[in-house]
């Protein structure tokens, strides 16, 4: 549904980087929307019974370290006023890339949080910001995207924030939708400057806009900050105030990076339409306990799409966390009770505990949530395929689905069959010399089909070859490489 109701978007040319002063009311929105009905009763339940009740979202957010700054304490109030029915809640994605990565998860998990509470979810795609580019954090001016690109990351997006927020729920009226997926463009795409100026930019101070951190350290630097850069605060600012005034929602999440942003936005409703009730609420960016960057691997960018990383590297991934992390992260990044987690945590204390199971079930729970239950049994299929000495029978299919995350070849099936392993493991790249495979081999550490090899003399029979197609050599634990017979 993503990509055939989200092509709409782009119909027509944005000259501008500023907005209209015609907003569009809610009954007259484009089908560039994605809503879906969750049956909000079961989930207000399920919180209360591991959270208690009541189930006030900024206290479960705070206790468990996903609380950094909140606009206004009224919010929590907010939050547990009955009489008042649910909040409506944003959070928003640039689509600077055709997936989104680590680093946007919390965003989901918070936006996830305020859903089990029984509030509603609105997930902004910036399809208009995101052709200027937010400064926050970034030492340099993004380059500008195409609209081929742009589009194409754009379905990507919606297609991730709408396999993981939308897991489990059908689609339903916009009406009584729980969770919802907008694109900005859709209110910026009848651009005026002079609208905006008149009636925007008038209320926008410039000292102020200067002080935000994100700007002040871009002027501080060689490069400096360009005007469209500039200009973004006010843009998302004003995502908030369309939002705000035809959409309902009154609450907008971000990383502590977004602060600026954030209260851009909630400045221009009380200036502009002289409103009480807009909050803004920011969790801490993803670090390790040493203050790097969570979030990226040996490969780059941890990516929220099966398609650009598989569930079986994502799995991994957080399975090697180290100990030092593995606790706050089940906090921050699993919805699991804190009764349970306090109780892994004061496992890794006793003796006997095995290491890596907290890890594992760290994996298992944000496999879960971001690729399903699906994803999660094909990520844990996967590594009991790939451990050497695992008695999970290899079949073809199996081994071609480790295959994008391992090192893989194609070699004539005549040339393989009969070949002496330690040739085979030569041929196909394992080891640099014959000499080092040998080596291995007598250490026992060299597998054929996670069988381990005790026979320098082994030759390839056609059993070996797994459904007459491929074969698994492994050294050791982690080297591995696929032979496929071509």
């Amino acid at each position: 549904m993503a990509s055939r109701t989200f092509l709409c978007f782009h119909h027509g040319k944005l000259l501008l980087p500023f907005t209209t002063t015609k907003f569009i009311p809610s009954s007259k929105r484009s089908l560039s929307s994605i809503s879906c009905s969750l049956n909000t009763s079961q989930h207000i339940l399920e919180s209360k019974s591991q959270l208690g009740s009541p189930t006030n979202v900024v206290k479960i957010l705070e206790e468990r370290g996903l609380l950094e700054s909140i606009t206004n304490e009224n919010l929590r109030l907010a939050c547990s006023d009955q009489t008042a029915g649910p909040l409506k809640v944003y959070c928003g994605f640039d689509p600077t890339a055709e997936s989104l990565h680590l680093g946007n998860l919390l965003g989901l998990i918070v936006l996830s949080w305020f859903q089990r509470c029984g509030h509603k979810a609105v997930a902004l795609i910036g399809g208009a910001t995101g052709r200027i580019g937010d400064p926050s954090g970034k030492s340099q001016e993004r380059p500008e995207l195409d609209l081929k690109t742009l589009e194409k990351n754009i379905v990507g997006i919606m297609d991730t924030i709408n396999r993981i927020l939308g897991k489990n729920l059908d689609i339903g009226s916009q009406k009584n939708s729980n969770f919802v997926i907008l694109n900005n463009y859709d209110w910026w795409k009848e651009v005026r400057l002079l609208d905006f100026l008149k009636q925007v930019g008038r209320y926008a101070r410039v000292g102020s806009m200067m002080s935000k951190e994100s700007v002040k350290k871009r002027l501080e630097s060689e490069q400096g900050m360009s005007y469209t850069e500039f200009t973004y605060q006010l843009l998302q600012g004003h995502d908030f105030l369309y939002l705000f005034k035809n959409e309902g929602v009154s609450v907008q999440i971000g990383g502590s990076d977004q602060w600026g942003n954030i209260t851009a936005g909630t400045e221009l409703i009380r200036k502009i339409l002289q409103a009480e009730g807009a909050y803004g609420l920011t969790f801490p960016l993803l670090l390790k306990s040493d203050g790097t960057k969570f979030g990226k691997s040996e490969d780059g960018a941890i990516w929220l799409s099966p398609s650009m990383l598989s569930p079986y590297k994502f799995y991994q991934y957080f399975f090697s966390v180290p100990d030092a992390d593995v606790v706050r992260f089940l906090k921050i990044l699993t919805f699991l009770n804190m009764e349970e987690i306090k109780e892994l945590e004061s496992s890794m204390t006793r003796p006997g505990y095995v290491p890596n199971t907290v890890q594992r079930r760290l994996a298992e729970e944000i496999t879960r949530f971001v690729h399903g239950e699906d994803g999660l049994n094909e990520a844990l299929k996967a590594t009991e395929a790939l451990r050497p000495g695992s008695e999970t029978k290899l079949d073809w299919k199996t081994i071609e689905g480790i295959a994008e995350d391992v090192p893989s070849c194609s070699l004539p099936y005549n040339q393989v069959l009969n070949l002496s392993i330690v040739d085979l493991s030569v041929s196909s790249g394992l080891f640099e010399s014959k000499s080092a495979a040998r080596r291995l081999l007598k250490q026992g550490g060299l597998y054929l089909n996670n069988n381990k090899v005790d026979n320098e003399s082994k030759r390839i029979e056609a059993e070996d070859i797994v459904d007459g197609k491929v074969l698994l050599l492994s050294a050791s634990k982690k080297n591995k490489v696929v032979v496929r017979m071509s």
